[in-house]
């Protein structure tokens, strides 16, 4: 070694050392902080946060890990000081089937697909779209019929899945939902190792799951591809997304997106669009079935407002506890549970330094169930959200949809959503859980609820 780089590795050695680390959760056996965060990732973030507070400081493997759990200091990462961050390795994984979606792309490339597909997601567009909503909503309580046992989380995967394809691409996949869906959570199980720095390498070898990952990819693809195929045929206009990212002409004038950049934002947008507000409107539906006493005046506003008819865009704002309703659901169970981002440059916080090349995560779930923020935080409570109470929490203690820049493009299409789908099916239909067996969450890239939810149909 010269002597250069001699002086520069102890330049670096001492920086290191002159670091504050936050205090953090040890192991007396290598890796066993990541062993403890890969089998329960919820149990080990919950405990961190109960013992060390807003910042904690662990090793996952050979990565330094810094957990954050502060409202100010969330929005500072996400909003603030966004620049120093980029996305961590899980959405970077995501990649093997997203490609460079606006979900996992970075910088300009990132806010030029942002601010195409932007339009799509407009007021009035969504006003649009409601229509469709709560059509397909109708069409599933046409099927359910009093007494059947149905799992409501495919229930409301194959309903949402409908609904995105039908209003951003003007395609029915209806009748191929369940393959859809099956396809869908074999690609979502690649994140359950989302933590490990050994992944890399894992996803290379021929393992099984590694080729049902790819066989169910390619089932993603063959619907993808030929949504566009059969669009670029037709060369018809239909005002949805489809069709404006299809016009778009890129800045350089080279013509507009490839098959293969379409592919990666109508994929990212086939899976992020339905699988997260599935996920929230399935705990609705659990844990209306576990507090009667909310569901009967989710009932009397549903009679109040629409006395029995399908509801419409223009009603959303008058289903104000419907609206809360699915905003405690969301702060009980977030459909993104834990968001990662990793240090561009050292950061301090406080008297910390989170240093260059760390992953930093924020947690949803963790954050939501603050008792600083949320008293009796697993008590489910839609009054934690009338305007005065809201007044009283800082804004990132509740971030279902992340922030900054990065907030997710859909969430005005997700509220929408959501509220026409539970006042459209809650006005015929209560839904009681039918197994003696606790609800299981399952952590991966969003929090779905293990095994499903079985749950009987019961008219009103």
């Amino acid at each position: 070694m010269t002597a250069a780089n001699k002086a520069k590795a102890a330049k670096v050695r001492t920086d290191r050392a002159s670091i504050k680390l936050p205090p953090g959760p040890k192991s007396n056996t290598p890796g066993g902080q990541l062993v403890a965060m890969t089998r329960d990732p919820l149990k080990f973030l919950m405990k961190t946060a109960a013992e060390y507070g807003q910042i904690a400081h662990f090793m996952l493997g050979p990565q330094h890990t810094v957990f954050v759990n502060d409202p100010e200091h969330i929005e500072n990462v996400l909003v603030a000081h966004d620049w120093n961050f980029v996305k961590g390795r899980g959405l970077k994984r995501a990649r093997r089937v997203l490609g460079r979606g606006l979900l996992t792309s970075e910088g300009n490339f990132h806010r030029r697909q942002r601010r195409l597909a932007q339009p799509a997601f407009h007021k009035q567009r969504i006003a649009g779209y409601a229509a469709v909503m709560t059509e397909y909503a109708d069409r599933t309580a046409n099927r359910w019929s009093g007494g059947e046992t149905v799992d409501i989380a495919q229930e409301m995967m194959r309903l949402t899945l409908a609904i995105v394809a039908k209003t951003l691409f003007d395609a029915d996949v209806e009748s191929e939902a369940g393959e859809i869906g099956q396809a869908l959570t074999d690609v979502l199980k690649m994140f359950e190792t989302f933590s490990s720095p050994l992944t890399d390498i894992l996803d290379k070898l021929p393992t099984p799951a590694n080729r049902r990952i790819a066989r169910a990819r390619q089932r993603l693809d063959d619907t993808i591809y030929r949504i566009i195929e059969d669009r670029r045929e037709s060369g018809e206009d239909r005002g949805d997304l489809l069709s404006m990212l299809l016009m778009a002409q890129d800045e350089e004038g080279s013509g507009g997106m490839s098959d293969e950049q379409l592919r990666d934002e109508l994929m990212t947008l086939f899976l992020a669009g339905h699988e997260t507000t599935a996920n929230a409107l399935a705990w609705t539906w659990y844990l209306l079935s576990q507090n009667p006493e909310v569901e009967a005046r989710l009932h009397t506003e549903l009679d109040q407002v629409l006395d029995g008819r399908v509801p419409s865009f223009e009603d959303t704002p008058r289903l104000d506890y419907t609206e809360r309703v699915l905003t405690e659901s969301m702060r009980s169970y977030p459909p993104v549970w834990v968001m990662g981002r990793r240090a561009v440059g050292s950061y301090k916080v406080g008297e910390y330094t989170i240093p260059a090349g760390s992953i930093v995560l924020l947690s949803q779930y963790v954050m939501h169930h603050d008792e600083h923020y949320y008293p009796e935080p697993f008590k489910f409570d839609p009054e934690r959200w009338t305007p005065e109470a809201r007044a009283t929490r800082p804004k990132y203690s509740y971030f279902p949809f992340g922030g900054g820049p990065r907030l997710c493009i859909g969430e005005q299409f997700a509220w929408t959503e959501g509220i026409l789908i539970i006042a459209t099916l809650a006005r015929r239909w209560k839904l009681r859980t039918v197994s003696s067996q606790p609800v299981q969450l399952q952590p991966l890239i969003t929090l779905r609820p293990k095994n499903g939810i079985r749950m009987a149909v019961e008219p009103r």
